[in-house]
């Protein structure tokens, strides 16, 4: 960033994932003196965490497409993507030192496939650059003048830098440290809010004890999952409440609306959606009548053991049992089996938040209109997207817009 601040400029990020680290970097390349603020013992917990699943950085499709995975659409939150984008992210992340690859879906991945080794690097840069890092400082107000009030271990403190940026997490995984618990701070000087809900978590589907109990834990390879005129292909995994995994997380939002409204989603599974069900059918009827119903089904539509049990079981809990003489009937249900969703799990078990700061309340450059010299990026603005690189990538790119909306701000103070 060759953009300058005038000198001795002070800066404080409240949270150290990855919206305020970018933020941090930049900021502290430009010549400010910056201060990482965060209420956990150390930082970037939650980015640590997707790490455990190989860290899913970007995705590697068209950008025209990689922005429309984001809801509500948002202009700025498009314009930060479009700036800072995923081949922006993997140099950043191959400026540290760590390579990057796509896999065969187009996610973007560290080759080390590991969060830690990054982060290590990444802080090194940032202490290099002269930022100061304050884990275990909880934020519990801010002023009208950007006064942040701090509670740590030795008791309250405050500072009052040139400008502020919250990067305070959703409310998803409360023990990685994003609570939510700055919604009623916030609301005190009248900021838009809009409700805090799970996103990318699991469904709640009301199985019986015997499936559930044999089930648990099975996955469903490939297939197309339907909600009204939404679909998505993917896997999932059968859980002892339900189901989760991407094929779920890319319906979650219409899937929550729908419970929203109804009290419960209907989905509809395709469970070989490469097959056509007049193919099923025929290799239905050429089965051996003498082996058992779940082989001839395996056979005739390639289904593995747990996408087998669970046409069982869907027949069950629709009371629709499809007569084992009658291939069409049989293929029709394995291309639209239908389940029932009941619920979703909690904010404490999702993967991400939905809901959050509304964009309306930010100027073009992340600043909070009732709160001048104080920004916001990251989760805690109101956007969601699913798992696959999207969540990673508007943290980071709304990290760096508001990182270059601090420095004009700066810049333009007397």
């Amino acid at each position: 960033m060759n953009a300058l601040v005038p000198e001795e400029s002070s800066v404080a990020i409240v949270g150290g994932g990855p919206a305020g680290l970018i933020a941090a970097e930049r900021l502290a390349e430009a010549g400010c003196k910056v201060s990482v603020y965060d209420r956990m013992p150390s930082l970037g917990r939650k980015f640590l965490m997707a790490g455990r699943g190989g860290l899913n950085l970007t995705h590697a499709e068209p950008l025209r497409d990689f922005l429309r995975r984001y809801e509500p659409v948002s202009p700025q939150l498009l314009a930060a993507v479009q700036a800072y984008p995923p081949d922006a992210l993997r140099s950043w992340c191959e400026g540290l030192g760590h390579m990057t690859f796509a896999g065969s879906s187009g996610r973007v991945f560290p080759r080390e496939m590991k969060a830690s080794p990054l982060l290590r690097s990444w802080l090194r840069r940032l202490g290099a650059l002269g930022v100061a890092f304050h884990p275990r400082h909880d934020l519990v107000r801010i002023d009208a003048n950007r006064a942040l009030t701090f509670e740590t271990p030795g008791g309250e403190i405050s500072v009052q830098p040139d400008a502020v940026l919250l990067a305070l997490g959703g409310g998803s995984w409360p023990r990685l440290g994003a609570d939510g618990g700055w919604q009623a701070m916030l609301a005190q000087h009248d900021i838009g809010i809009a409700r805090l809900h799970p996103a990318n978590a699991g469904i709640r589907i009301d199985w019986t004890a015997y499936f559930r109990e044999r089930q648990a834990g099975q996955p469903l390879k490939r297939m197309q999952v339907r909600i009204d005129n939404h679909e998505a292909l993917g896997e999932a995994v059968i859980t002892e409440n339900g189901l989760e995994g991407g094929a779920i997380y890319a319906l979650f939002r219409p899937i929550r609306e729908a419970i929203g409204k109804n009290g419960e989603a209907r989905l509809v599974l395709d469970l070989r959606p490469d097959f056509r069900p007049e193919f099923i059918a025929s290799r239905f009827a050429a089965t051996n009548r003498k082996e058992s119903f779940s082989s001839r089904l395996r056979k005739a539509a390639g289904l593995q053991p747990p996408a087998v049990a669970l046409v069982t079981e869907a027949m069950m809990l629709a009371g629709k049992l499809v007569p084992k003489d009658d291939p069409a009937a049989l293929a029709a249900f394995v291309k639209a089996l239908p389940l029932r969703v009941t619920g979703t799990a909690g904010l404490d078990r999702a993967i991400s938040t939905a809901g959050g700061i509304r964009f309306d309340v930010l100027d073009e450059n992340f600043m909070l209109t009732a709160l001048p010299g104080v920004f916001a990026a990251g989760e805690m603005l109101d956007w969601e997207a699913p798992t696959g690189g999207y969540l990673l990538q508007a943290s980071f790119a709304t990290g760096v817009a508001a990182a270059k909306g601090m420095i004009q701000f700066l810049n333009r103070k007397p």
